[in-house]
């Protein structure tokens, strides 16, 4: 039991959901469909080499699968910890998962660019993903675009705890951190917008580049916690 105590105290934000509710319900299985769409195959490969064409695109899948894990993870988390089911956080998770459906393409087209050389095989012949030089800035763009809307939209449920802090009984300290949490995910989009500037403003055959500038998330992570930390060490004596 004190094992347990210990373990719950260091959670920054208790959770008031334990069980998942119709929206959860659906919301998981709206990410179930997502992940059959990336899936590496649907059939047996026939051949050694359609195996080995299917074996290649597993770095590709497994890349798909750690974005798409994050966005479910991050959504699940929210709802454990505040288990809103209010009109403004129905409509934003909706929204949310509607983006994630239209965003796996994008993901998966993007994943399989990076991973498998730029080139696919049809009928035998090895065939180029990227035809012309101005695909790979429109390719950052709709990338961008959706990633920025997805923790937009996070921000956006975030504040919405946060306006309902009353009503959660949110403590002081929980507070602060949903406020903490809200803008974490607000710099996310900065980010995302960033590199959408710079694969406009970047000629044709170096835009593929500012893919790049996601780099800066972990960093702006460690950096935005890390004040937030010693900000809440010092509001509440920790």
């Amino acid at each position: 039991m004190v094992r347990k105590k210990a373990l719950h105290k260091k959670q920054p934000i208790e959770w008031r959901s334990h069980e998942p509710n119709r929206l959860e319900t659906f919301s998981d299985a709206v990410f179930a469909f997502a992940l059959t769409l990336i899936i590496v195959s649907i059939e047996v490969p026939k051949s050694f080499d359609d195996l080995y064409e299917t074996m290649k695109g597993g770095v590709s899948f497994a890349a798909c699968f750690a974005m798409l894990f994050l966005i479910w993870n991050s959504q699940n988390i929210f709802f454990r910890r505040y288990g809103l089911n209010d009109p403004l956080t129905v409509n934003l998770n909706g929204i949310l998962l509607f983006v994630v459906l239209i965003y796996v393409y994008p993901m998966k087209f993007l994943s399989q660019l990076l991973f498998m050389g730029g080139h696919y095989v049809q009928e035998g012949k090895v065939m180029s993903m990227i035809t012309r030089t101005d695909q790979t800035r429109t390719l950052m763009l709709i990338y961008g675009i959706g990633y920025c809307v997805i923790y937009l939209l996070f921000f956006l449920m975030y504040m919405n705890a946060k306006r309902k802090e009353v009503h959660l009984e949110l403590t002081p300290k929980e507070a602060f951190e949903t406020h903490t949490i809200a803008y974490i995910n607000l710099f996310s989009v900065f980010i995302g917008m960033l590199a959408m500037a710079l694969a406009i403003i970047l000629p044709d055959n170096i835009c593929g580049i500012s893919g790049f500038t996601y780099f800066l998330i972990p960093i702006a992570y460690s950096v935005w916690f890390s004040y937030r930390g010693k900000k809440s060490r010092l509001a509440f004596a920790q």
